[in-house]
């Protein structure tokens, strides 16, 4: 189970750039999310990853060398749902809000790769905790930039 979960149903084994791959799946699911139970549903599912997310990557991690194997995306999908969620709370028209989650998706993965400020000290840390922390950060880095967007183009 840890396993499954770790790498959102497998979606981790996925190459080149597993990390992209569970961001756009996350996206997608997010996205299905937000539409069938808004952002209540949006919220749940932000919890659950990031506390299933840091169980499920301490058990996939444990006893091993490497904290933060390339195949665990959970951390990955807590954080491109972080990105989202003004989407959810904020009313847009559809043409507009597509453009958004791919704002949303854009910036998340920009701030994962990158590691600006602390997104970067959060991965340098290590244990499950890091792993998940620093998409938890770089999904609410995200999330800051589209509330700006925004407000700025509404």
């Amino acid at each position: 189970m840890s396993h499954l979960i770790a790498t959102f149903f497998y979606v981790g084994h996925m190459r080149p750039a597993p990390g992209t791959w569970g961001s756009l799946a996350a996206l997608l699911v997010g996205f299905a999310l937000v539409h069938i139970s808004g952002a209540t549903g949006l919220s749940i599912g932000i919890s659950a990853s990031s506390l299933l997310g840091w169980w499920a990557t301490a058990a996939e991690t444990k006893g091993k060398k490497d904290h933060d194997p390339s195949e665990i995306v959970i951390d990955e999908v807590a954080g491109q749902w972080i990105a989202t969620l003004p989407l959810a709370i904020w009313p847009q028209t559809f043409e507009i809000a597509i453009w958004y989650w791919l704002l949303a998706f854009a910036g998340f993965r920009l701030f994962d790769i990158t590691k600006p400020g602390l997104v970067g000290w959060a991965d340098r840390q290590v244990g499950p905790l890091s792993v998940m922390l620093d998409d938890i950060i770089a999904g609410l880095m995200a999330a800051a930039v589209i509330c700006l967007v925004m407000v700025i183009l509404p």
